[in-house]
């Protein structure tokens, strides 16, 4: 049974990710501080459901699941460099899987700081930890809000990712780089992985379809920027999951291929890579908007909005490199993975 460290796991994507693993065989300790960026009952909700139980929760303390023999959990910041070291030299963790990040575009506007402390001083601890701590494969979440201005669809990690347009963008930029400075210098196997408009059941409320589901039910008008001309690569939760398990087996090794003098940003001669990790199938907002109405029955009253700052027009995400070193195997439609979460929302707050 290897030993995977999920950060994030109060969280969307490491709540499914960490239940993945269990089911897998491999013993899972998540991590979470439990900020209030969103509605932190649905956050204890998840955990409670991986048999965390939140009268037990506090801050530097080891909760052991009370349904899963292989699954602990801590609650911590990732900022908190001396409690982060003492979690790896105690565990000894074969694998590392980094999705706590402060997340949000929009959100990057007002609260930059937040960002700074989360996603660069908390990155550099997880990296630290792993060099003094050695660890078989890192894997840590991107976005695909890198590409910024970048207009040459679809979006390939070959391609330049210097002109972001948010905050956000640029802190996951620079967990690109302080990864590769780890990987060239210091040997840690590190995997980036460019996520491209994650969703499915136990969502975050900060998303469209979250956002669009709840308004609707609540009979109140939905916001449609950039007045609908706006195109995402939704990749359903279980492809994201299916994908990432399969990288946790299978870390980076040093590459002979490439060339420093026509230097390729996604990989290099150390154990470093970059992949984007969506659904590589674009879909237009009116359409997304459209599914969601046949699934509640229900149209929308809708409010044309200008695009927002810190938004890209379309999203749409080269997997060929994925697909080739991992077999990843998206394929989830959004009339199915909309249909799921509808599910999901109605059986929750029918209970709340």
């Amino acid at each position: 049974m290897k030993k995977v460290l999920i950060t994030g796991t109060a969280g969307f994507i490491g709540f499914h990710l960490a239940r993945q693993l269990l089911e897998a065989g491999y013993q899972v300790t998540g991590l979470d501080i439990i900020n209030d960026y969103y509605d932190v009952e649905l956050k204890y909700s998840r955990l409670a459901l991986s048999g965390i139980d939140r009268e037990e929760i506090s801050y530097n303390k080891i909760v052991n699941s009370s349904k899963h023999p292989a699954y602990r959990f801590i609650q911590l910041k990732l900022e908190d460099r001396e409690a982060i070291f003492d979690l790896f030299k105690s565990s000894e963790f074969d694998v590392v899987v980094n999705l706590a990040a402060q997340a949000g575009v929009r959100y990057s506007l007002t609260h930059p700081q937040v960002y700074l402390d989360s996603n660069i001083t908390g990155f550099l601890n997880i990296l630290e930890a792993c060099r003094n701590y050695p660890v078989e494969n890192l894997i840590y979440a991107s976005s695909s809000s890198v590409y910024g201005l970048n207009k040459n669809m679809p979006f390939q990690v070959s391609s330049n990712v210097d002109h972001p347009v948010s905050l956000y963008a640029a802190s996951k930029k620079s967990n690109e780089l302080m990864a590769h400075t780890y990987s060239h210098l210091f040997g840690v196997p590190t995997i980036g992985l460019r996520f491209f408009t994650v969703y499915g059941p136990w969502g975050r409320p900060d998303m469209a379809l979250f956002l669009f589901t709840k308004a609707i039910k609540e009979g109140k008008p939905i916001q449609v920027f950039n007045h609908g001309k706006m195109e995402r690569d939704f990749t359903y939760i279980d492809d994201i999951v299916g994908g990432i398990e399969k990288m946790v087996a299978k870390p980076q090794v040093q590459r002979t291929d490439w060339d420093p003098e026509t230097p390729d940003p996604s990989f290099s001669s150390a154990p470093y890579k970059i992949y984007n990790i969506g659904n590589s199938s674009p879909v237009k907002l009116t359409h997304f908007i459209k599914t969601i109405e046949k699934a509640l029955g229900t149209e929308a009253e809708k409010e044309m909005m200008p695009i927002q700052p810190g938004d890209v027009e379309k999203t749409w995400a080269d997997v060929s490199a994925l697909v080739r070193d991992y077999d990843y195997n998206p394929g989830t439609s959004v009339e199915y993975g909309i249909a799921r979460f509808i599910e999901w929302y109605n059986s929750y707050y029918s209970t709340q």
